[in-house]
């Protein structure tokens, strides 16, 4: 291993030493300030825009890279600026009835033409903002970084409006400086580039060239030049809520009511502190509206991991989720500590409440004129009660969350050739004798010139101080990668490390510690289209790991694909892996190695041409192992039908059988047990939208999702960590059965900019008894007629701007 990674480095220095790279020439644009105000109505008939300079000669991104747009499908572009906003017109020149345009609700692009353009107000490379509209009028917008990619859920106010003529399409912008942060420089160029989707065609046109072969998006910008005597303006906006909601669930126990309601208020607060940092505040959150965790029935020794679906701990987060230490839902949704020691024997539970209420949590975030990026994240939850009553009917509360401050603080200092180096520190605080938790991580990423070459790495600290039953932990982990990521050819060589005491936990997603992991990963890419397809893909990855202490081997595997895209843009997607036995020190749940089998993967995906009204795919995938000719598959199906513009329907179907498998059961007076099995999941999703306008909208789900595990055979580990079959007493080990079914129905209306109704029904069941294994049908007729947590929540936002404020005063 040491001569395969001296001869690695070797061949990068070589790469690099002889990299002869030519950087492109950037696109130029003259600002031009205009003293007359566009009206913002998609008809480009102002006399403003007459003089404007045009940005025009878009290139292709895909399908032909490099590919100059044709004349009759050009994009025209001016751009003008005042003392309070910037103007965008755009003209793209289409036949009329080409141009798709499906109304979808704000922030989804939906099968629709697009017109969009991102700005790098600092011309750093690394940060910018896009503001895009659809040809339905549709407006999208995000934040992109070198560190988080695409941010989706940043959110501005500002003003577009287009139109369908004759020649194609028109989109207006105001873009107003409240949405920006630029520096206070007299005179000031701006990274800019201007992007063209025609979805009909599926072919994705830039202002500025991006290469596929080359890495990064905003490094890859042209420039907007000489925007003088621009001024940012105070950044400061409210957005006051109030929301009630309605709940039952048949609890149908005494003092406790089936039906609950409740009216809560709070406030957003984003002010931008100067012209480099915002302020951002959420008082008192409601995420009644949030959608539903997809919920599932876990056999491993590890958490589920669940996206994060509430918007102020997904928006402008990308400084936070440096070094991996962030996982979101740690606050409030699912909290690491629950101290659950003030129950007793034969009490019985009446409210145990997981989730902790977020009483306010606070962002600064922002980047200096100089690269330097800060970020302070702060947000208290509330101390949580179980409600238990004892053998006598006496009840009492405990509790069982204490109040919790959780911190995040980040610097961030970018260098040249989109390098950085950073530092982090996250930190929860618990009230009382609960114990608190500490992580710090120092990490850097180094480019070469060309942005093709890289090294980056990381080095992380954690500390848990005691609590009444633990001492002091410190532990310590590092990760380093080096390789090639642009051009045709890529590679890296990657190495993560954890000692036995490492836990990042308490405010970040961590499975397990003590490790030595390796891979190096090759990839070869065809961007250029040729007879048949548009775009191949290869790869091969491979692994190896080791426990870290006591030393010893853990797992072993490679991983090969190959994707093609094809002339039609329908894509197929051929993968496997091959991993051989294994040492598993988790799956016995007490420290006792198991000798996991040999296995092998094959998987193919079928994705179709998502343009088409009528669309499907799916995947087949086949598993074996080796241990008792065990074998698993997974058969996954969907279709999605647009009716009309405002109306869709999608469907997903997934099923997936296993036979023979063995994993760890349940223990039997603290030896641990496992089982020959077979299993039966399927998980069944439907979603529906109705789009009244641009504005307005229903979005509709429903899932279930069953899943069993049906015993067949018990054994317990030798030494040796193989099966011994069990010959105890009869263990108290059942079967396993599990159901969830959820109803997500939202409707939405963005009555003003900025400022929102919704109302959201929700229906959750969820059932682990042990009734009807391998029968769907009498599964899901069994949860729909069991308990069900029905709730109605109506929510009304408003969006307050300061200065609109002020104007409306004075006027």
């Amino acid at each position: 291993m040491r001569l395969f990674f001296t001869l690695f480095v070797l061949s990068v220095s070589i790469g690099y030493s002889f990299a002869q790279t030519s950087t492109p020439v950037k696109k130029k644009l003259q600002a031009q300030r205009t003293t007359i105000t566009p009206k913002i109505d998609g008809i480009l008939d102002d006399a403003a825009w007459e003089k404007a300079p045009i940005a025009t000669d878009f290139i292709e991104n895909r399908p032909v890279p490099g590919r100059v747009e044709p004349k009759e499908g050009r994009t025209e572009i001016r751009i003008l600026y005042d003392d309070h906003a910037i103007y965008v017109a755009a003209r793209m020149y289409d036949n009329p009835d080409s141009v798709v345009h499906e109304l979808v609700s704000r922030d989804n692009i939906g099968n629709a033409d697009f017109i969009g353009i991102v700005f790098d107000t600092f011309l750093d490379g690394v940060n910018g903002n896009g503001f895009y509209v659809t040809a339905a009028g549709v407006q999208f917008d995000a934040k992109y970084s070198l560190i988080g990619d695409e941010d989706s859920n940043w959110n501005a106010v500002w003003e577009s409006n287009v139109k369908i003529d004759s020649k194609g399409w028109t989109a207006e912008f105001k873009i107003p400086y409240s949405a920006l942060r630029f520096s206070s420089k007299d005179i000031q160029n701006w990274g800019m580039n201007i992007t063209r989707k025609r979805t009909g065609k599926n072919r994705q046109t830039f202002w500025n060239f991006v290469d596929p072969k080359v890495n990064g998006f905003i490094n890859q910008e042209g420039i907007l030049e000489g925007l003088q005597g621009i001024k940012a303006p105070l950044r400061l906006s409210f957005s006051p809520y109030v929301s009630t909601l309605i709940s039952n669930y048949p609890y149908n126990t005494p003092g406790v009511k089936n039906t609950q309601v409740s009216i809560n208020g709070g406030m957003d607060v984003k002010y931008g502190i100067n012209q480099s940092f915002t302020l951002d505040m959420t008082l008192i959150p409601d995420f009644g509206q949030v959608q539903s965790d997809n919920r599932v029935l876990n056999l491993t020794p590890f958490e589920v991991k669940f996206d994060e679906n509430r918007q102020f701990f997904t928006e402008g987060t990308e400084l936070f989720n440096k070094g991996d230490l962030f996982y979101s839902k740690r606050i409030g949704s699912i909290p690491s500590y629950f101290d659950d020691s003030g129950l007793r024997a034969n009490d019985k539970i009446i409210k145990d409440p997981r989730e902790g209420k977020v009483l306010n949590a606070t962002k600064i975030s922002g980047r200096t004129s100089g690269g330097l990026g800060l970020g302070i994240f702060n947000a208290v939850t509330n101390k949580m009660y179980t409600e238990v009553e004892d053998a006598q009917g006496n009840r009492r509360t405990f509790e069982s969350q204490p109040l919790t401050n959780y911190n995040i603080f980040v610097l961030d200092q970018s260098l040249k050739n989109n390098s950085s180096v950073s530092v982090i520190n996250t930190n929860v605080l618990r009230q009382g004798s609960a114990y608190d938790a500490n992580v710090s991580a120092a990490l850097f990423n180094i480019n070469d010139k060309h942005n093709k070459y890289f090294v980056k790495g990381a080095g992380k600290l954690s500390y848990v101080t005691a609590d009444p039953d633990k001492n002091n932990r410190t532990g310590y982990s590092y990760d380093m990668e080096i390789g090639k990521k642009s051009g045709n050819f890529t590679f890296n060589y990657g190495q993560v490390f954890s000692d036995t005491r490492f836990d990042p936990s308490d405010m970040g997603f961590y499975t397990n510690n003590n490790f030595f992991d390796q891979s190096v990963n090759f990839s070869y890419n065809i961007y250029k289209p040729g007879k048949w397809y548009n775009k191949i893909e290869a790869w091969t990855e491979v692994e190896y790991s080791r426990r870290y202490k006591p030393g010893d081997y853990q797992s072993f595997g490679i991983f090969p694909g190959i994707f093609t895209q094809f002339k039609n843009f329908w894509s197929v997607e051929l993968n496997g892996n091959w991993l051989a036995e294994s040492n598993d020190f988790y799956e016995a749940r007490n420290g006792q190695v198991y000798k996991a089998p040999e296995s092998y993967r094959m998987a193919i995906y079928v994705n179709p041409n998502r343009a088409k009204a009528y669309n499907f795919g799916g995947n087949v995938v086949r598993i074996k192992r080796t241990l008792f000719d065990g074998v698993g598959y997974n058969f996954y199906f969907f279709q999605n039908l647009r009716l009309s513009d405002k109306f869709a329907l999608g469907l997903d179907l997934n099923y997936a059988p296993s036979y023979n498998y063995v994993n760890w059961a349940g223990k039997q007076a603290n030896t641990p047990i496992f089982s020959r099995y077979d299993r039966n999941t399927v998980e069944n999703s439907m979603d529906a939208k109705y789009s009244f306008s641009n504005r307005m909208g229903i979005n509709f789900r429903v899932r279930h999702y069953w899943s069993d595990r049906r015993n067949k055979e018990f054994y317990t580990l030798n030494s040796a960590g193989r099966l011994d079959p069990y010959t105890g007493p009869d263990l108290q080990i059942k079967d396993r059965n599990y159901n969830v079914f959820n109803i997500d129905l939202v409707y939405t209306w963005q009555f003003a900019p900025g400022s929102e109704l919704s109302v959201t029904y929700k229906d959750a069941a969820e059932t682990a008894e042990q009734f009807y294994p391998q029968q769907y049908g009498r599964n899901f007729e069994k949860v729909l007629s069991g308990p069900q947590n029905n709730s109605v929540s109506i929510k009304m936002l408003y969006y307050i701007d300061y200065l609109n404020l002020t104007k409306k005063k004075k006027s």
